[in-house]
């Protein structure tokens, strides 16, 4: 009885101390969590788009953001006005009601009306088309990339973007989001001779003006846009990925029956 006594004596500080160790690491990721949310878009590069192509609610808002604000600038080329409907259960009606364009028809690739032409003339170059952009860039890219706009008084268009440095595209959904700066704070680092250099570094975003949606809001509206443009890269996606499971579960069967046939042709040959 001493000996067990006197083991969880020694035991105790252990124990006081791993307790007092979990209390510091909680408190110290809370003043993190705090410290960040105090300088909103500090963490940009770490945002995660975490969308669900099978989500067919999400991917019918998003192709209404998509039709609304990018369509006027940007094609899905690869992409058809029936197999979007049909994939989203979007009736041919509302389809034609809400979505498409005057005159274009449910065969008619979703195209936009913008000539390229005068697309160069006012933004230096041509839209890209967004069929494939999805799979080219990755859905965490375009995610980010709709959500790092800041006004840069600078440049033709009044915003630039920390995803894509000196993007020729306008920030079309600053009337959602409202507008941001961008703060920056100084960084030295040595150089040769004694010498330091002296860098600018993002620090976080200041809202200037809000817009009609908040925060919340705003990052749904981009999760949807985003699942949009995953769905059109792909649009057999989710059957690929659920037939995948049947194939593998049909290997391993085969694979059973494949080491049972073995075995019956070789039992003689032991």
């Amino acid at each position: 009885m001493r000996i067990e006594l006197r083991r969880a004596a020694l035991a105790m500080p252990l124990v006081l101390a791993a307790l007092a160790l979990g209390t510091m690491t909680a408190h110290a990721q809370e003043s993190s969590a705090a410290g960040e949310a105090a300088r909103p878009g500090a963490d940009w590069e770490s945002w995660r788009a975490n969308n669900n192509v099978s989500d067919r609610a999400s991917l019918q808002r998003g192709a209404r953001n998509f039709m609304s604000y990018c369509l006027g600038c940007h094609s899905l080329k690869y992409a058809r006005w029936s197999r979007v409907g049909t994939d989203l259960a979007i009736p041919a009606d509302l389809l034609q009601k809400d979505l498409m364009p005057p005159g274009d028809k449910l065969t008619d690739y979703i195209l936009s009306t913008m000539p390229p032409k005068d697309a160069e003339n006012w933004f230096g170059k041509a839209p890209p088309d967004l069929t494939l952009m999805a799979r080219a860039r990755g859905r965490d890219y375009l995610y980010r990339y709709l959500k790092t706009f800041y006004l840069d008084p600078t440049r033709q268009t009044g915003a630039n973007n920390l995803q894509l440095p000196a993007t020729a595209m306008p920030h079309v959904l600053s009337e959602l989001e409202g507008v941001k700066k961008a703060v920056y704070r100084d960084v030295t680092q040595p150089a040769g001779g004694g010498q330091v250099t002296h860098e600018q570094v993002f620090d976080h975003f200041e809202t200037l003006a809000p817009g009609r949606l908040s925060a919340a809001e705003y990052d749904g509206f981009v999760r949807d846009t985003v699942n949009f443009l995953d769905y059109v890269s792909e649009p057999t996606q989710t059957a690929r990925r659920a037939l995948g499971i049947w194939v593998v579960l049909f290997l391993l069967l085969f694979t059973w029956l494949a080491w049972l046939m073995k075995q019956e042709y070789w039992k003689d040959v032991r």
